[in-house]
Formats: C-alpha cells, sequence, structure tokens
C-alpha cells in the first residue's frame, strides 16, 4: 500500500540520520496478554509521534485458541495471527522452536520476547542468530549469564558489587569464550536436593528464600522461615520454575527495600540508566505498587547503584533492556545486589512516565543499530538537542532529574479474601476513566475472559503527581472509579486501603509489610454486616421474581394455566441469608412492581427497586440508594455494593466435604488417600494461572481422595470426603434474634399516597396493612369533598378488572377458558 510504502521509506531514512545499521519492519510479538498489548501500543505511538505514520510497523502474534475465546486485545491490535496449540506456555509462548518456527515462517525482521514466557531462555536468540532473524533483546550468552540469577550472583561478586549472604558465597569467575560462568563455578552455588537446601539454610541463617533461577513475577520462589518449611515449599518452587532450572537459597533481608534501576545497552558499548523504581510493596514477592523515582534512596546513593548497573552490563557486552535489582536498607543505607532481569519488566511504564522514554521503541531502535545518544528521546531526558549527534558520556553526564512521581498499580484477576488465589473466567465489563494525572490498560476488553493459562495480571494503573503526595492520591481517585464487571475477582478495593495507610503514605513500608498485614488480617474493608445481609436478600429477591415471573410466562405461552395457580407466591415468599456464622431469615411481600418489603425480627424495611439493563439493582431506601451487583457462585453469592465493597457469602455446606476454591489443576495431594488431616492444614496443592497454590482442610478427619493428580476442577468440585473426628465441634449456624438495623433506616419515611396504595392492592399486590383499614385511612386522611370521587375512582378500578370477564361469564365460559382467551387476547403484552 502506498502508507506501507511510505512508512518503509521514511522508517529508513530515520535510520540512517540517527547512525543505524538495520531497518526491522515485520516483528513477531512472542508473548500474550498485557506484554503484547503494551508492546504494539508503544510501538504504533512512536511511529506516529516520530514519523508521522502508526502503520510504519507490521506486527505478528501467536494466539492460542484460549486468547481467541478471551477476545484478547492483541490479537486485535495485531495486523495478523497466526493459531499456536492451547494449554500451558511450554506449548505456545515458550516454546522457542515453535516461535522460531513461526518466525521463519512469517518472514518477520525481529522477535519481540516481552516478559515471562520464552523471554529469558538463551535458546531463542540462539536458534533467531542461525536462521537470521533479530532478537529485541541481549545475545545469548549475554543473557545465559546474566539473566541467570546464580550467574548474575556471580558476576556481581566478581565485579566488587554487594550480595548477601547466599548459596554461592565468595564464589568469583572470569566468563568463558562463550561469555558464560564455568559449570564447575556454577554448580557451587546451586542446590540440587532439599536436603542441600536446608544445610544452605542453616548455614546462612533464616529466614531465607528458595528460588529458581529461571523464575520470575512470583513463580518459583517461597519464603521458608525453618527446615520444615524447605521440605514443604521446595517442590513447589520446583514445580513453578520451568523444568530443570537451577535453584538456590539466599538470606532473607528484613526490613529491606526492594529498589530497581532501568537500564538499556547498545551495540556500541553504551549502557544508559533510566532512573529506577521503587517496588517494595509485594506480596508473596509478586508486586502490587511500583513508584519511582524511588524517594527512599539518598540521591548519592541512587547514583551509585545506577553506576554499578551501568558497569556490570556494559562490562558484559548488554544490548537491550534490563533491569538491574537492589535491596536497599534505609536506615543503614546500604544496599546489595539481587539480580538482573535480561528483559523488559511489566512495570516498566513507570521509567517511561519519569523519563518520556519509549522504552518498547527504544529497544528496537537499539536493535537497529542506532547508538543510545543518538536515539532523541534519551537526548531529550539527558537535557540535549534531539536533533544534534553530540556525544554523551553516560557514566559521567548526570540526565535532568524527573519533576514528577509516578505510582502504579496492578489490577489482578485475584481474589484477595482467599489470600490472593487466582481466579478465572468471564469478563462482561471494564469501565476506566483516564484524566489527565492517570492512564492505563488492559489486555481484555468487554466480552473477554481470563483463562485458567493466562496470568492473572490483566490490568495496569499509572498515576502521577508533582510529589508522591500528589500522585497516590490521583492513584486512590481512579482505582475507586474502576468497575470490572463479570466472573473473577479482582483487588482493587483492597488496594485503596492500602494506599490510605499510614506506612504507604509515610513511606515507611519495606517488602514484607504486605505479606504481614495480609497474615494479620489487619486490611478490613469497611462495611456494615446488617447492611450486607440486606442487600444480599434484595439480590435474592429479585432473582427468585425474575425466575417465577419466566416460569410462568414460559407457561402462559404454552396455553399451560397450572403455573397460575402459583402467582401467589410471587408476592409473598421466604428468603435465606447466611454470612459469618448467622442465618437470616426474610419474608419478602411485593408492594408494587418496584417495592419490596422486607420483613426480619419484628421490623418492615420498604426497598424502592430496578434492575439496569447491565444487571444491577438500584435499591432505594429512604433516602438512600445503593447499587447492587450479585453473581452466584459455586461458593456461594458473590455481592458488590458499588462505593462499598465486594463481600463473598459463602454457601452454606457439609463439613465432610472438601471443595476446591478456585479453577484449577491438582498437583498433588498432600496427605495418603486415608490419612487424618487437621483443620486448617493443606491438603492437596492446585496450579491456577501458572501458580502453585495450597488448599486448606475446614475441618478435621479421615480423608478419601475423589480426583487424581492432573485433574482439572473447577470452583466448588468436591476434592476429598472426610470421616469427621468430632462432628460435634463443626460449628453451627445460628438463627438470627434481635432488632435488625440497616443503615438507611426502614424507608417508612417514603410511603405511596393512600389512593395509590388501595389501587396497587387492587392490581393484587400485597397491600401494606388491611384492606379494610387501608380503605378506611384513604377516607379519614381525605377531606369530606372528596369522597364521592375517591369511592367512584375506587370502583372505576375494580370495574376495569371485571369487566373483562363479563361476556365469559354471560356465555357461561368456563375459568379456564376464560384466561385462555384473555391470554390469547393479551399475548403480545403478557409480562
Amino acid at each position: 500500500t502506498i502508507d506501507s510504502d511510505l512508512g518503509v521509506k521514511k522508517l529508513e531514512q530515520y535510520v540512517k540520520d540517527h547512525g543505524g545499521s538495520r531497518v526491522l519492519k515485520r516483528i513477531l510479538i512472542a508473548n500474550n496478554g498485557m506484554a503484547a498489548t503494551k508492546a504494539i501500543l508503544s510501538m504504533k505511538q512512536w511511529a506516529y509521534l516520530e514519523l508521522g505514520l502508526e502503520s510504519v510497523f507490521e506486527f505478528v502474534v501467536m494466539a492460542t485458541r484460549d486468547d481467541l475465546d478471551a477476545n484478547a486485545e492483541f490479537i486485535r491490535l495485531a495486523n495478523t495471527f497466526v493459531e499456536v496449540p492451547s494449554g500451558k506456555n511450554v506449548n505456545n509462548y515458550a516454546n522457542v522452536d515453535l516461535i522460531c518456527e513461526v518466525a521463519a515462517a512469517q518472514k518477520v525482521d525481529a522477535v519481540w520476547p516481552g516478559w515471562g514466557h520464552a523471554s529469558e531462555n538463551p535458546d531463542l536468540p540462539r536458534q533467531l542468530k542461525a536462521l537470521g532473524i533479530t532478537f529485541i533483546g541481549p545475545p545469548s550468552p549475554v543473557m545465559s549469564v546474566l539473566g541467570d540469577k546464580i550467574a548474575a550472583n556471580i558476576l556481581a561478586q566478581t565485579a566488587g558489587v554487594p550480595s548477601i549472604p547466599w548459596s554461592g558465597d565468595g564464589l568469583t569467575a572470569e566468563l568463558t569464550e562463550e561469555g558464560t560462568i564455568p559449570d564447575e563455578t556454577f554448580k557451587k552455588g546451586c542446590v540440587a536436593t532439599m536436603e542441600e537446601a536446608v544445610a544452605c539454610a542453616e548455614r546462612i541463617g533464616y529466614p531465607v528464600m528458595v528460588k529458581a533461577s529461571e523464575g520470575g513475577g512470583g513463580k518459583g520462589i517461597r519464603m521458608c522461615n525453618s527446615k520444615e518449611e524447605i521440605e514443604a515449599n521446595f517442590p513447589q518452587v520446583q514445580n513453578e520454575a520451568p523444568p530443570g532450572s537451577p535453584i538456590f537459597v539466599m538470606q532473607l533481608c528484613q526490613g529491606a527495600r526492594h529498589i530497581e534501576v532501568q537500564i538499556i545497552g547498545d551495540e556500541h558499548g553504551q549502557a544508559v540508566a533510566l532512573n529506577g523504581r521503587d517496588c517494595s510493596t509485594q506480596r508473596r514477592f509478586q508486586k502490587i505498587f511500583e513508584e519511582g523515582p524511588p524517594t527512599i534512596v539518598p540521591k548519592d546513593t541512587f547514583t551509585q547503584m545506577e553506576r554499578a548497573a551501568q558497569r556490570l552490563t556494559q562490562n558484559i557486552g548488554y544490548i537491550g533492556a534490563g533491569t538491574v535489582e537492589y535491596l536497599f536498607n534505609a536506615e543503614s543505607k546500604e544496599f546489595y545486589f539481587l539480580e538482573l532481569n535480561p528483559r523488559l519488566q511489566v512495570e516498566h511504564p513507570v521509567t517511561e512516565e519519569l523519563t518520556r522514554v519509549n522504552l518498547p521503541a527504544t529497544q528496537l531502535q537499539v536493535c537497529m543499530g542506532i547508538p543510545l545518544d543518538r536515539i532523541p528521546q534519551i537526548r531529550r531526558f539527558y537535557g540535549k538537542a534531539a536533533d544534534e549527534d553530540s556525544s554523551i558520556d553516560f557514566l559521567q553526564d548526570n540526565y535532568v532529574y524527573p519533576d514528577r512521581h509516578v505510582i502504579a498499580a496492578r489490577i489482578t484477576a485475584e481474589n484477595p479474601d482467599d489470600g490472593f488465589k487466582p481466579t478465572s473466567g468471564r469478563i462482561d465489563r471494564i469501565k476506566f476513566q483516564s484524566s489527565v494525572s492517570c492512564w492505563g490498560y488492559f489486555s481484555v476488553g468487554a466480552n473477554g475472559s481470563i483463562h485458567e493459562y493466562a496470568d492473572s495480571q490483566f490490568g495496569h494503573i499509572f498515576a502521577h503527581g508533582g510529589n508522591r503526595e500528589e500522585a497516590r492520591k490521583a492513584l486512590m481517585l481512579s482505582l475507586r472509579n474502576i468497575d470490572v464487571v463479570g466472573d473473577i475477582r479482582n483487588p482493587v478495593e483492597y488496594l485503596v486501603e492500602l494506599l490510605g495507610m499510614g506506612a504507604f503514605i509515610d513511606n515507611t513500608i519495606d517488602t514484607s509489610w504486605l505479606d504481614g498485614l495480609i497474615k494479620a488480617k489487619s486490611v478490613e474493608l469497611k462495611y456494615d454486616d446488617a447492611d450486607v445481609v440486606f442487600y444480599a436478600a434484595v439480590y435474592r429477591a429479585m432473582q427468585t421474581l425474575k425466575t417465577r415471573q419466566q416460569e410462568v410466562l414460559a407457561a402462559l405461552g404454552k396455553g399451560q394455566l397450572g403455573p397460575l395457580d402459583q402467582l401467589s407466591t410471587m408476592n409473598s415468599f421466604p428468603v435465606e441469608i447466611a454470612f459469618k456464622g448467622t442465618k437470616y431469615n426474610f419474608q419478602v411481600r411485593r408492594g408494587a412492581a418496584d417495592l419490596l418489603l422486607f420483613e426480619i425480627g419484628g421490623r418492615t424495611i420498604k426497598a424502592k427497586v430496578r434492575e439496569q439493563p447491565d444487571g444491577s439493582i438500584y435499591v432505594c431506601v429512604g433516602k438512600s440508594v445503593m447499587t447492587v451487583f450479585g453473581t452466584e457462585e459455586a461458593l456461594g453469592l458473590r455481592l458488590r455494593l458499588e462505593g462499598v465493597a465486594t463481600i463473598m457469602l459463602p454457601a452454606l455446606y457439609d463439613p465432610s466435604e472438601l471443595r476446591s476454591e478456585f479453577n484449577g489443576k491438582v498437583v498433588r495431594y498432600l496427605q495418603d488417600d486415608g490419612a487424618v488431616v487437621k483443620e486448617g492444614d493443606p491438603y492437596v496443592e492446585l496450579e491456577a494461572m501458572k501458580m502453585i497454590m495450597p488448599v486448606k482442610a475446614t475441618a478435621s478427619g479421615k480423608i478419601a481422595h475423589t480426583r487424581g493428580a492432573g485433574s482439572i476442577v473447577s470452583a466448588g468440585e468436591l476434592l476429598g470426603s472426610l470421616e469427621l473426628s468430632d462432628p460435634s465441634k463443626v460449628k453451627k449456624i445460628v438463627p438470627f434474634t434481635g432488632d435488625f438495623t440497616l443503615s438507611a433506616g426502614t424507608g417508612d419515611d417514603e410511603s405511596d399516597d393512600m389512593m395509590t396504595q388501595v389501587q396497587l392492592a387492587l392490581d393484587g399486590y400485597v397491600p401494606q396493612q388491611e384492606p379494610a383499614a387501608l380503605v378506611q385511612q384513604l377516607f379519614l386522611t381525605a377531606p369530606p369533598y372528596l369522597y364521592n370521587e375517591l369511592a367512584t375512582a375506587v370502583l372505576d378500578r375494580y370495574l376495569a378488572v371485571e369487566e373483562k370477564y363479563v361476556e365469559e361469564v354471560k356465555r357461561n365460559v368456563s375459568p379456564d377458558q376464560t384466561y385462555l382467551a384473555l391470554i390469547a387476547q393479551n399475548k403480545e403484552s403478557l409480562d
């Protein structure tokens, strides 16, 4: 096309003008989800802003049937996709042979690996090089040595960068001709067995982290406080990491901050540090918030960290984007090398916000041979004219310090009420409103889903301000306005609570802060129990009415009259809600099409209700209005009260049944069939969304397995049964007694006028008081001159119904025939 030809010419001229050596136009994105989405968005944005055309590059993506069915955003953004096998990532996005096969068949110029999957597998750049295809990342030997956490620690020690005690203490090495650590030295830094891990931990001191060298994103890593915990966690680390990944042990640096330096190296021997990030808010070593600049670190100390990162990468000939991670002690001001990730990280937009440097586009330019000091955005960051070619000494010259602070929040499909276990399922819609100070992107959109093989993160929100406090407020405001509707859970409400906590505001947190809060259950969403119970009753009452109405209408449409006898059950019916060990029994009466009266504990609460097209329910009690969303799931009712919280009301269950808490695959049972398990002890491990998660027994007893290893299970599915050790100790559900007090009141101050109440009673709804008393009250509250008018109105309303039966009565037609005749006359408006 004309645009395509023009784009090629503009790109060729740009590369030539900026000292590059090759043009890369057709690119395979060997990733999915957030990574693929962000890469395509960023490169298209750069092409338009720099070259004036959005269609400069052609993007090819790999897509599994799972991602296609999930309506994944990255597929929509690409120019073309190649369907690849579904299932675990070893079948697709982590399959090096498959990636290379697709790259060759599609005749791409380059492959962008993203993060996770095959992004740290040195076989990928090695095989692509043999095919003559550019890998957008470091060369294979460099990736092997720096991307491996064990080798990277050895190199850091060799370069004199401080390291914390670990299984490879004191090891140093000179690189081989292939650019790798000698095998003998490398193996000395590993632990091959559980016993070796225990021995190392006892030497360096607990607590420790058992880590897979090829893990990442919170996977293949466990904190252990004892020998017993290592014995329990070592197999989990092995299972979560890629097969054959080396494992090492390092002392947990307590009270530390997790600080990152964003580095980029080029083929001309340059290495630039683009400021950094503070990623100390972590849960199970999975980052929750990321922010920058890392203000907890004094500027002169952070400069030392940047220079050390630059020297380390520059000396080894690193090409592309990477992240050097440190642990920083805020009291002593000391820092320790943690690892180097030889790839872009999911939190890189924090750096983009600080530096105004588009990192995926910079990766691409580096791989086109353009020197770092000729890239316009980097030159601007250093205060240099973008269109000049003066050199920059990145080890001596200082950049213009960022004029803003950025805080980011990851949006994940995880359940904060259940230890942040991953969830999967349908997403009906995502509502997010960008603003001047906040933006975000998502890997799925409306009518999409998160499938069981996907990463749990599906969104990322970035807020900025003139300082940390401004950025924090902007992020809180934005998170409060996010609305995700569907099967999955998300921790947005929990994140808002965290942002408002004193330790976060005062910036006194460390990497163990959030795990400590979760363990102590000290972060709880604030809501009134009676409100939760009442709005749950409203939701279930509305569902009951909807179901019964559909049944009646379906029968009438077929000429079946039997359901007419059940119409009275639509006007008065019971609703049961169980919450926090108490059972609430409501009697619901229908006072009008949009009025429900809930009786409990001798009190009546009037609620005006309206169901919206999106399935939400507006509930008005007095002058208070609440928007309610509900979803009945296998494990109970998930209720969302807008602006308040999302609450799970568990279904009443048999304590002898052990059920899955989420969708996943059985990895292994932790007790033998027939063994005794104690309440609260893990009894099985499930794999969900690339994480190994233990499920705990809800009672004590002798367990009988009902599934086998490798079985796929859904939430609520039976995993085992218990022969209870002591049935008398099982917690009982007690009925509610006492006063039921709703924060919104009872709605008595918002009654309809007496005439309306009489008319509703004549229409067949339950009167709000005895019919005779209602009519008497109508006339007692009206002046005498209106008596005739009121009586006529009541009589007319009554006769309007009776007149429909006059002709049938005259013809001595049976009631059933009368009903059938009326149904036929009104078949288009039966509801």
